[in-house]
């Protein structure tokens, strides 16, 4: 019973968080298409991974 709360709380959590990790990725992916310096990129990119999985984390424990 508390296997199947887990994964449901993994599959909200992902839910919750897919939209925002979409959005900076797309962030990412505009800033290469105007000719910026792809360093841009990478340096944006750690940033949005890691906030989008510390939401992840908090979603998934019921912190939020």
């Amino acid at each position: 019973m508390k296997q199947l709360e887990a994964q449901k709380s993994r599959k909200r959590a992902l839910l919750a968080v897919l939209p925002f990790l979409f959005l900076g990725l797309a962030d990412v992916y505009f800033l290469l298409e105007w000719g910026l310096n792809p360093l841009w990129g990478v340096m944006i990119l750690p940033p949005i991974l890691f906030i989008s999985a510390l939401a992840w984390i908090a979603f998934k424990s019921g912190f939020v």
